[in-house]
């Protein structure tokens, strides 16, 4: 554990900085795997997970100064990446939800992780944008955290063009839920987390798997998928107790 991310806990929410300001909060390898470690464990601890940036920018991307290998075979590259692939994926299956709020710069992996939260909320000065292919770099990382989050059009103007695009766009784009200005940010991530531990704990579990695997069936298996579901959930004497 290192001073890179800031962990704190208050009641039933585990917050989360990145903490690097003075690069943009650009992420290293090692901050990925302690952000992997931190939100596959979060359950355990938690009840939902609130992601944020220390200082100006939420993340402009990945750290650079990682060293190049000359002819790297395909399966060490592959081996280089899976720190980041793992990330997403811890995104994806932490049980519990994850709120980002979204300041400043939110480039390349910052977009993405933006994007991967359950619940995004953007300051309304806040800037988004996927530059790969400007840098010569083939985005399908950054692509494949985006292919279960944005529409199809999206996910190509992003890429193709490289563009900035500010709040209200990544709001029409399915980047973020929501856009409020930087003075209401903190108050309106209250109130989400207000609602959400208004819920039964078991209701929460079940929204987040059901919105993690029905979006992926056909319709049919969706509504079958729901119907037990429901009927788990509700049948829990935790659910009874409310």
């Amino acid at each position: 554990m290192t001073d890179d991310i800031i962990v704190r806990e208050h009641g039933d929410i585990l917050h989360l900085t990145l903490n690097m300001p003075d690069s943009g909060n650009a992420v290293t390898d090692e901050m990925a795997a302690e952000l992997t470690d931190l939100l596959k464990s979060a359950a355990h601890r938690s009840r939902l997970v609130v992601l944020r940036g220390a200082g100006s920018d939420f993340c402009v991307g990945r750290a650079t100064g990682r060293p190049k290998v000359s002819a790297q075979e395909a399966l060490q590259r592959r081996r280089s990446t899976e720190v980041i692939f793992d990330c997403y994926g811890a995104f994806r299956s932490a049980p519990v939800p994850i709120l980002g709020l979204v300041q400043g710069k939110a480039l390349g992996f910052g977009c993405s992780i933006a994007a991967l939260c359950d619940i995004t909320i953007a300051t309304d000065t806040a800037l988004f944008q996927i530059p790969e292919m400007s840098h010569g770099t083939m985005p399908t990382m950054v692509m494949s955290s985006l292919v279960d989050r944005l529409s199809r059009k999206a996910i190509a103007h992003l890429v193709y063009t490289s563009s900035l695009i500010s709040a209200s766009r990544a709001l029409s784009f399915g980047i973020v839920g929501d856009v409020v200005s930087v003075d209401k940010a903190d108050a309106h991530i209250e109130e989400i987390c207000a609602a959400i531990l208004r819920a039964p704990p078991p209701a929460t579990l079940g929204v987040k798997e059901y919105l993690r695997t029905a979006m992926h069936m056909d319709v049919q298996g969706a509504v079958d998928y729901a119907r037990n579901i429901h009927a788990t959930i509700n049948s829990s004497s935790e659910m009874k107790r409310r």
